[in-house]
């Protein structure tokens, strides 16, 4: 039985991890964690996910009960993420890391993490998305430099990063594959004149409204035809699944940094 522990947990993906722990085969939620500052410290994390009390109270600090679990969930933010990574690292336990808009100091601290203990971190656990990051990468071999490339994503207005983490990884695939240098082609929004598209420019385009879970497509325009690769999440419980697929996938590993690639095996 793998113990687990969630950060984040009193938000909406930490909630629907905790469901989707309460009813996962060979795993346990052992604590849950929140900001200091979280009103709901104290409280029965399962009676804020919905599922009745199961005796694990919301509490604020990792280092003070190592003891209890064996793998941490994040979903938080960043400067919390990398407190958590810091304290499990020097624990040895592990760590799936859902969390985004790191910088490239905090990305290097988990880079640094994972020489003492195994990191799953995926900007997207679904594992559909994971699937069509394998698409955007064929679609992109096949199409090459004949077509432009634009990436559309959409999540609700409670989101407070933009690009969102999955339309980056999305744009790195094709810079990786076209051989682009993904800082100097990125476009991050148009306004007023702005010449003749650069064809070896990748645009990227965000909507914040509501409650939309989450949305990317991937667009290669070329003349006379357009290819679309979409992805749709009507719900947070995909990701949930992933999440616990990556730490089932963890738990023979004694350290290194992974993603969902990996933990499907349809990595390149």
């Amino acid at each position: 039985m793998t113990r687990i522990a969630v950060t984040g947990a009193a938000g909406r993906m930490g909630k629907t991890l905790v469901q989707a722990i309460h009813k996962g085969a060979d795993v346990t939620l052992a604590a849950a964690f929140e900001r200091a500052d979280s009103s709901l410290i104290g409280v029965d994390v399962g009676e804020l996910a919905g599922i009745g009390n199961i005796d694990v109270k919301l509490s604020t600090d990792p280092s003070a009960e190592l003891d209890r679990f064996d793998t941490l969930i994040d979903f938080s933010i960043p400067d919390a993420a990398l407190s958590a990574v810091s304290t499990c690292a020097q624990a040895g336990k592990r760590l799936v890391i859902g969390t985004t808009g790191f910088d490239d100091a905090g990305l290097a601290a988990i880079r640094a993490a994972a020489e003492m203990t195994p990191i799953m971190m995926a900007p997207n656990m679904s594992v559909g998305i994971n699937l069509c990051f394998k698409l955007i990468e064929m679609a992109a071999l096949v199409l090459g430099d004949d077509v432009d490339v634009e990436i559309i994503e959409a999540h609700h207005r409670h989101k407070i990063d933009a690009p969102s983490g999955t339309a980056l990884r999305m744009g790195e695939i094709v810079s990786r594959v076209l051989d682009r240098n993904f800082a100097e082609v990125s476009v991050f929004g148009r306004e007023g004149t702005v010449g003749e598209r650069d064809r070896r420019s990748i645009g990227f385009s965000s909507v914040r409204a509501g409650d939309i879970v989450g949305e990317h497509t991937v667009m290669y325009a070329g003349n006379g035809e357009r290819i679309e690769i979409t992805h749709r999440a009507s719900s947070r419980s995909n990701f949930a699944e992933g999440a616990l697929r990556a730490a089932k996938f963890l738990e023979n590993r004694s350290n290194g940094l992974f993603d969902m690639q990996d933990v499907l095996g349809i990595k390149s």
